[in-house]
């Protein structure tokens, strides 16, 4: 009895320290220890990117956009850079990940990818979906 609890406490201790990746003897695998699979767990947003706020580009862009977040991350909004205007076609927030795509009303089409640093700003790189060659880094021009 005691060499069965042992060899428990060790699967177990194993499937923690894996992640949960290792094979639970059936005892453990019972509907109470199940558990969803990492990759479907979305982690809840960290900031509101709601507002009205700036992208500084490394290519000179200065474009400004206005976006909506709701409860589950999900983003939508405008955006501007001179005469340019944009929609976003789709966007979230998933913990401090952030990632957009901006569709532009010269035909072109970016995609920002970052996530909130230590100083609350946002940054990361934006690429031309047209031009994958085509890519900038970023920083938003305020805090969240």
């Amino acid at each position: 009895m005691k060499a069965r609890l042992a060899v428990h406490a060790v699967t177990a201790a194993l499937a923690i320290s894996l992640g949960g990746l290792a094979l639970a003897p059936a005892a453990l695998a019972s509907p109470a220890h199940a558990q969803a699979p990492a990759s479907s767990i979305k982690d809840a947003p960290a900031f509101d990117a709601s507002g009205t706020w700036g992208i500084t580009q490394s290519n000179g862009h200065h474009p400004t956009v206005h976006v909506s977040q709701d409860a589950q991350g999900k983003l939508s909004g405008t955006a501007s850079f001179g005469n340019i205007t944009g929609t976003f076609e789709q966007g979230f927030v998933d913990g401090t990940y952030i990632e957009f795509v901006i569709s532009w009303s010269n035909g072109s089409k970016g995609r920002y990818i970052g996530s909130l640093d230590g100083d609350r700003r946002l940054s990361g790189v934006s690429t031309d979906l047209a031009n994958p060659e085509s890519q900038a880094t970023w920083v938003s021009n305020r805090t969240f």
